[in-house]
């Protein structure tokens, strides 16, 4: 029996909030393999992934190919020497390749390490060296700066030499994994030092699931096909929308397109009638900035997180995209536990929505208080599903992302007496910028690398578009004069050595930075008021 269809959530008559919450509970199986699901159970007519080019053509992949092919993928990566628990590093931009990476080492029992294309070599460097990568899938764009990041590491170049794995024999049977082995690890932005890799089970799928169906408005429904421009790099992009898609058998759109653009996006979506979206907030800001529009559009649910729209926003996408959008919070370590469902609880603008079926938060003190209309830190209650198994090598770290029973985030909130929640600011100091959650250590070790700077920090300034940019703010070395060349130069050093993303929108000189009385970096005072 296929799983097409198989929902977390049940649909009634008379639906509200509280009825969704009552009626459900978890059901998460004690052997479950997430790239079997993903493929082998679906029906293997179904399109799963349909590839546009910017040639005007499109290719179409079944689950049946995908099931076939990932399969013999996985065989090739063992006759490789790839075993069970050993990390592979995906850097590969949105395409057939990494969505069979990921099943194929799924069903091996090995971890996915997805890395952003994005990345520079310093930022590659860290996290192949730090999970301890055995091989690499790479796109032949990113193949200078992992040789450069990671000169042993071996490395598969997608094309001949990746569907020559495809090719061979497949693997004679998936490794019986248990729920809660690991599938795949995927690292944040430290705020004070290096990244740090959560590493997520088989059974994360689950606890995606309502929060998957809450903003999709109970998909999947027939004529269903995801879109989004996240890279799958980003749990957005991989857990928000292909992973969850493909497990409730719907195809997924993807495009050969190097960079965003709203007239494309219009068009994609027009053209292949795409039904749900997940747009992060600047794709949604550059659509409506563009004034194009498009009259014959598919859409019934658009799903979008990070920062807060405002009711201006709410109101241009049911005018132009014909739809609601349902805005949604969680991160790395516990995703998609808060969220929207406009069609069964009604939106307040500026509001992340309320706690998602199957998840318990709260807006606490520092004592473990639970605090309402009152700003406090946002947490929530394990054991859950969709909960990190934890830092990769950090249990000290892990043990500090917990009080008691509850996780924190890290995230300052408030909630209301109707259990709406509303982001306030970041209680330490990353960034969110473009979607991007972009910790200011490893903008500021990277700064420190260059022979000019000998202090500095980065701060997130407010950007109209991108929600913040980082900013730094340098002390220059002896010998170095501050000019407008010199801020270029550190900020392209920056954009070559970590990613664009990561590049300080401008650079500031000072004398010395603010410190406190023992001496630490005073980032709040450096940021605008």
């Amino acid at each position: 029996m296929y799983l097409s269809g198989r929902r977390m959530l049940t649909p009634h008559d008379g639906m509200t909030y509280q009825s969704l919450r009552d009626r459900f509970q978890w059901q998460v199986p004690d052997r479950f393999n997430l790239g079997v699901t993903c493929a082998d159970q679906q029906d293997p007519a179904t399109t799963a992934l349909v590839v546009s080019h910017q040639s005007g053509t499109a290719s179409r992949y079944t689950f049946g190919e995908l099931a076939d092919r990932s399969s013999r993928l996985a065989g090739g990566l063992a006759r490789m020497g790839i075993r069970p628990g050993d990390r592979v590093a995906i850097i590969a931009p949105q395409s057939l390749e990494v969505g069979l990476a990921h099943l194929a080492l799924w069903k091996l029992g090995a971890l996915s390490l997805p890395l952003a294309t994005l990345f520079g070599p310093d930022a590659i460097s860290f996290r192949v060296s730090d999970s301890g990568a055995k091989v690499a899938i790479v796109h032949p764009d990113s193949r200078d700066k992992l040789e450069e990041a990671a000169p042993h590491l071996p490395v598969i170049e997608t094309g001949p030499q990746f569907e020559a794995l495809c090719s061979g024999p497949g693997l004679e049977r998936p490794h019986d994994t248990r729920g809660e082995d690991p599938a795949y690890l995927i690292y944040t932005s430290g705020t004070t030092g290096p990244p740090k890799g959560a590493l997520h089970a088989h059974r994360s799928i689950f606890g995606h699931l309502t929060g998957f169906e809450c903003y999709y408005e109970f998909p999947p429904q027939s004529d269903d096909v995801m879109w989004t421009p996240a890279d799958w790099a980003w749990l957005g992009g991989l857990m928000d929308a292909l992973i969850p898609a493909w497990y409730y058998g719907i195809p997924v759109l993807t495009s050969d397109e190097e960079r965003f653009d709203p007239a494309v996006a219009f068009d994609l979506m027009a053209e292949h009638r795409v039904t749900l979206a997940f747009l992060p907030p600047t794709a949604l800001k550059m659509m409506r900035a563009s004034g194009v529009s498009r009259p014959d559009l598919s859409l019934r649910a658009i799903f979008t997180g990070g920062e807060p729209l405002g009711a201006e926003m709410l109101e241009w996408s049911e005018n132009t995209l014909g739809c609601h959008i349902n805005e949604g919070y969680g991160q790395t370590e516990a995703n998609l536990v808060i969220g929207n469902c406009a069609s069964v609880w009604p939106v307040r603008p500026g509001s992340m929505g309320r706690a998602l079926p199957g998840h318990e938060v709260q807006v606490q003190d520092e004592e473990g208080n639970r605090l309402i209309n009152r700003e406090g830190e946002i947490c929530v209650r394990s054991p859950d599903p969709v909960m990190m198994l934890g830092y990769w090598n950090q249990p000290d770290a892990t043990a500090q992302k917990y009080r008691g029973d509850w996780l924190l985030t890290g995230d300052l909130g408030i909630e209301d007496a109707d259990g709406y929640l509303w982001f306030r600011s970041r209680k330490d100091d990353l960034i969110t910028s473009r979607g991007y959650r972009i910790g200011p250590g490893e903008i500021e070790e990277s700064l420190m690398t260059h022979p000019a700077v000998a202090m500095c920090a980065v701060v997130g300034v407010p950007d109209e578009i991108r929600g913040h940019v980082p900013a730094a703010f340098v002390v220059p070395r002896p010998g170095f004069e501050p000019s407008e060349q010199l801020a270029s130069d550190l900020q392209n050093h920056v954009r070559t050595r970590l990613a664009a993303h990561e590049t300080p929108s401008q650079v500031t000189f000072l004398d010395e930075l603010p410190r406190t009385t023992t001496g630490k970096i005073m980032r709040r005072a450096l940021r605008p008021s």
